[in-house]
């Protein structure tokens, strides 16, 4: 059931259109990320679907009774109550209730009332009426539901108490989200609500949002996010919208088939539209064929023109490389104690960074991870331990905040005062390679936006050919395009990377090993995040098994032992014969989604055809197969992620 439509949306400033004919819709249990670049217009999307501003043009239609709450990336609680006096506002309706149904349980005990049998049962069906009531808002385990939330964005018991002006602009923003949860509205919309998350709240919100019983619309640059939580995409590019029935994932296979078939309707059209014109041109002065060069004349101004499609937008081209080579050896650390004054947070960390190595350092927010590279860099000492650098080495820092841009400069100068020698016009083409040209490299540093200030910060750090690139999160401010970028010129990258990021995708992709920072030191890890979590995972296990050995009887190990590696041989083998199986069902149903996407999108175009628009009845023909075949796909997508989290459970 659709509760609640976007219809030919439009928002201008001034005379520029930001989007236009955009057309949304949300089904009661949808789970819908909306992508595109920075300035696409999806924050303001947002919030015209939420009721917070109004289109130029178009119109939002919605359920009557729709509750929807809305979340933007700046959202903070700012409050005088405590944390856990917080989450209980929301609960406010629950409360009234007890108390009402607690009074109505005391009346019921009254003798004055068991003596009047007509006024007894009124209060009887009070009290049932009551009683209907908490169980449809599941009143009873409120306080267990707050406990859950509160837990996953790691506020803990002993936090409950604390006063909420007391906790920084990250706690507040994720109380906020918890907040926002604990509310169970129909329709949550949520404007980058993985900003102030490090991955083990990522992780937990992630196994939440699929569970969550209202509708969901999320924009995110998180790609490995969007993967877990959706199963609808729509991209704002060109001004417009387009709709992809799948993850992100998903999304991306599709866009790029959709551009390839476009690419070849096109050029297979403007081929014919060629050889027409050559005919045309050659035949319409004879004679004997200038009645056919008119029929062809004609043929072409009839011609549908097909238009080319529309490449992406610029995209930013980021390189960096090495002036000179490192020694093998690069960075070494060994048992080092990290923290402020005597404040340790971390002990002890040892680190080998090799020549052309990729590593990822990973842990929960507050364990020192920003503060481990600025100890490293030399900007805080080290309260323990020793560090040192190989031979050779030139160092490039890249800071989360942002700390080493000039906010009284503008963007030429400061990149041109960094590199005093270069000539303007080639400090001009380095802005340009990274989208800043024309008038925009008079802005000055301070009116940027935190994607733009980024992109600067990475010029400022390509210029100086390092050999080793230190980098803070270096995803934070960009979008899912600049991210892509900056992945692959990393990837190409001659040097040496040591980097802190909360992005799972980007760490797949480009580190080569993880270390993880706890209170307890350092665990290195050989391989990418994917193998992390699996190491991990077979950890967990192994200690639970260790557990429940040390609690079985000696004498009855060896047996148990044998028994259990021969339970393990047979399960492997059925385990394997189930994955072979269910790849083999996955990609059918991916071929067969494909080829029902394929068809949508020709009779999409075919009911754009004018004879076709003239002609009612072929028009509902043609919606009325649009309609069978959507539901086809639907039912295919949900067979597809019962496999895939089949698969998941196997593999």
């Amino acid at each position: 059931m659709i509760i609640l439509q976007g219809s030919n949306l439009e928002r201008r400033f001034a005379s520029d259109i930001l989007f236009s004919n955009v057309n949304i819709r949300v089904q009661n249990h949808s789970r819908i990320a909306l992508v595109g670049r920075n300035g696409t217009g999806k924050s303001t999307l947002l919030k015209i679907l939420a009721g917070i501003e109004r289109p130029d043009e178009g119109t939002v239609s919605k359920n009557r009774d729709l509750s929807i709450s809305y979340m933007d990336q700046h959202t903070a609680i700012d409050s005088q109550l405590t944390v856990y006096e917080e989450m209980l506002e929301v609960f406010t309706p629950v409360l009234r209730l007890l108390e009402q149904a607690q009074l109505a349980a005391e009346e019921l005990g009254d003798p004055d009332l068991m003596a009047d049998e007509k006024k007894y049962q009124e209060a009887l069906k009070n009290y049932d009426r009551l009683q209907e009531k908490l169980q449809y808002y599941n009143a009873y385990s409120y306080e267990s539901d707050i406990r859950m939330v509160l837990h996953g964005f790691q506020f803990y018991p002993e936090d409950y108490d604390k006063p909420i002006q007391s906790l920084s602009g990250g706690q507040r923003t994720r109380l906020a989200l918890a907040k926002i949860l604990l509310e169970k509205r129909d329709l949550l919309i949520l404007d980058e609500p993985t900003n102030h998350l490090d991955i083990e709240t990522l992780t937990w919100l992630e196994s939440y949002l699929p569970k969550y019983p209202g509708a969901i619309l999320i924009v995110s640059h998180d790609r490995y996010f969007l993967d877990a939580v959706c199963n609808e995409t729509y991209e704002m590019d060109h001004q417009g919208i387009n709709y992809y029935k799948g993850n992100y994932s998903f999304y991306l296979r599709e866009r790029a088939l959709r551009m390839e078939q476009a690419l070849k309707a096109y050029e297979k059209q403007q081929d014919k539209i060629a050889k027409l014109e050559d005919y045309v041109q050659r035949n319409i002065v004879r004679a004997s064929t200038t009645k056919m060069a008119q029929s062809r004349r004609k043929q072409l101004e009839k011609m549908d023109r097909i238009e080319k499609p529309q490449a992406d937008q610029r995209s930013a081209r980021i390189q960096f490389s090495t002036a000179q080579e490192s020694g093998n050896v690069v960075l070494t650390a060994n048992d080092l104690a990290i923290g402020y004054d005597h404040d340790i947070l971390a002990q002890p960390i040892n680190l080998d960074l090799r020549k052309q190595q990729a590593i990822a350092i990973v842990g929960p927010n507050g364990v020192g991870k920003s503060t481990l590279l600025k100890t490293l860099i030399g900007q805080i000492p080290a309260l323990a331990g020793d560090i040192s650098y190989g031979a050779n080495v030139d160092l490039g820092y890249y800071d989360q905040n942002l700390g080493n841009l000039n906010s009284k400069k503008d963007v030429l100068h400061e990149l041109w005062d960094k590199n005093p020698n270069m000539p303007e016009q080639d400090i001009r083409t380095i802005l340009g390679s990274f989208l800043f040209s024309g008038e925009d490299v008079l802005k000055s540093v301070a009116s940027l936006s935190g994607g733009e200030k980024a992109r600067l910060e990475l010029a400022k750090l390509a210029t100086d050919h390092d050999n080793l690139l230190i980098l803070d999160e270096p995803t934070n401010h960009l979008d899912i395009d600049s991210k892509e970028v900056l992945e692959d010129a990393l990837i190409a990258y001659d040097g040496t990377l040591l980097f802190v990021s909360h992005d799972r995708y980007f760490i797949n992709r480009i580190a080569s090993q993880v270390i993880e920072i706890g209170e307890e030191g350092s665990q290195l890890y050989l391989g990418d995040y994917d193998y992390y979590l699996a190491k991990k995972a077979e950890e967990e296990e192994r200690q639970a098994a260790l557990a429940q050995t040390q609690e079985t009887p000696q004498n009855n190990k060896q047996e148990q032992a044998d028994h259990s590696r021969k339970e393990a041989y047979q399960l492997s083998k059925e385990e394997q014969k189930q994955t072979r199986k269910l790849h083999r069902q996955v990609t059918k149903i991916e071929e067969e989604v494909s080829t029902i996407e394929t068809e949508i999108a020709r009779l999409h175009e075919e009911m754009t055809q004018p004879d076709v628009i003239q002609d009612h009845e072929k028009l509902s023909q043609l919606s009325k197969q649009v309609e069978s075949l959507e539901d086809q796909q639907m039912t295919l997508m949900n067979q597809w992620e019962d496999l895939e989290i089949q698969l998941e459970d196997l593999e």
